[in-house]
């Protein structure tokens, strides 16, 4: 970074001089990403996808790895799709299946880039509510980046709002709704009319 310092679980990693630097695999270890159009490859299948990490990092064996691979199946609710190949997925089932690669290492923190994003209301719907059962179920840290209003209100317990460049905002989702910054009423409730759609002066 230019200024300021990086802390992952307690650890100092933007410092060049941190014991950690050069060495972030136990780092890297800890998080799971979930990019914005699933990013699998689609040359292999969706098992194939999810394997991935494991055999790249750490190898357990084709027993231990079809074992996680199948559990992370089924906790994103595709438990019969190991042999489908990524161009017949719906864009739903792509996202899932990138959550289930992003979970296949038992990460503690879950990076979301726009999960939503690109799907219709339904399928946002269901993947919102994944989102929450990780939560529940693995006890993970989640941090999503989203413009998707209703999927921050849905996910979150804590939100912060980005405004020219600075968090101009960090509360609760309850905090956020009862705002009366015109800043973010407007961005939360959608009003064409507002400080973010003036002419600068």
């Amino acid at each position: 970074p230019d200024e300021g310092k990086v802390f992952i679980d307690g650890e100092l990693v933007s410092d060049p001089f941190c014991p950690l630097n050069g060495h972030l695999d136990e780092v890297r270890k800890k998080i799971g990403f979930l990019f914005q159009g699933a990013a699998l490859l689609n040359s292999l299948d969706v098992f194939e996808n999810i394997a991935l990490p494991l055999r790249e990092h750490e190898n357990p064996g084709e027993e231990e790895i079809r074992r996680l691979v199948m559990e992370k199946l089924e906790l994103v609710g595709l438990h019969d799709a190991e042999r489908k190949m990524p161009a017949v997925l719906s864009g739903g089932m792509k996202k899932r299946v990138g959550l289930a690669r992003a979970i296949v290492r038992s990460p503690e923190i879950i990076l979301y880039d726009e999960p939503t994003a690109g799907l219709d209301p339904v399928t946002a719907s269901t993947i919102n509510q994944l989102i929450v059962s990780m939560q529940q179920k693995l006890g993970v840290t989640q941090i999503l980046v989203t413009h998707d209003m209703s999927s921050a209100f849905r996910c979150s317990n804590r939100m912060a709002m980005l405004y020219q460049g600075k968090v101009h905002k960090l509360g609760t989702p309850e905090e956020f709704r009862a705002s009366d910054d015109p800043v973010i009423s407007q961005f939360v409730y959608g009003d064409s009319e507002g400080p973010l759609t003036r002419d600068p002066k």
